[in-house]
């Protein structure tokens, strides 16, 4: 593993660090989240010192999709819209020309940052990640961020698959573990299909 480093073809790629993941009193808090948080904000700070992009994906339901347990799916509610959930964590700092990528806002399954899925149909859109990562001339992301078995490992194989060279930073990661050593295996499949572990470079 290396210490990663940033420049202007590099995108860091913060994954729904949101309150209804992070903060205790949230629907789907994930342990160990805020043991994350410093890690995210010093990985923030070299990327933004170093010119390259930084995204926040935030997940952006309506009040009832077929995502949610009570409406057919398997999640309680979560992140709706303009809620206190969905809210970026307080703790976590926020570049100021950063931008957000708003994923479910139409009842999909909204788990990579780069695709969203019908749970219906199981029909895929893409978000606008990859046309905004293009036309910035970004070749190589970086995914951190909530969880490590959902929204990073969907993030990081997205990536992978439209071409980036991808890495995550996992020491900035924290697992749901719905099943013990889901995260595990996430982390195994993001590096058997080339998705590099590196750490958060010293600050």
């Amino acid at each position: 593993m290396v210490t990663q480093r940033y420049d202007a073809r590099t995108a860091l790629v913060v994954v729904d660090v949101q309150n209804d993941f992070a903060d205790p009193a949230g629907s789907l808090f994930v342990a160990g989240a805020a043991a994350i948080i410093p890690r995210i904000n010093t990985a923030v700070a070299a990327a933004v010192e170093a010119g390259a992009t930084v995204v926040y994906t935030q997940d952006w339901h309506p009040a009832s999709t077929p995502h949610f347990a009570k409406d057919g799916g398997i999640w309680p509610v979560h992140c709706v819209a303009d809620s206190w959930g969905a809210e970026l964590f307080p703790a976590l700092d926020v570049a100021s020309d950063a931008a957000r990528i708003r994923k479910g806002v139409h009842g999909e399954d909204g788990y990579s940052g780069f695709t969203t899925r019908d749970p219906r149909t199981g029909e895929t859109a893409p978000t606008d990640l990859n046309e905004l990562l293009r036309g910035r001339g970004i070749e190589r992301v970086v995914v951190c961020g909530l969880a490590t078995d959902y929204c990073v490992n969907a993030t990081a194989l997205d990536a992978i698959a439209l071409g980036y060279e991808t890495f995550f930073l996992e020491d900035a990661v924290a697992a749901v573990d719905l099943q013990p050593g889901d995260g595990e295996r996430a982390t195994e499949a993001m590096v058997d299909a080339g998705c590099h572990p590196w750490q958060v470079p010293a600050h």
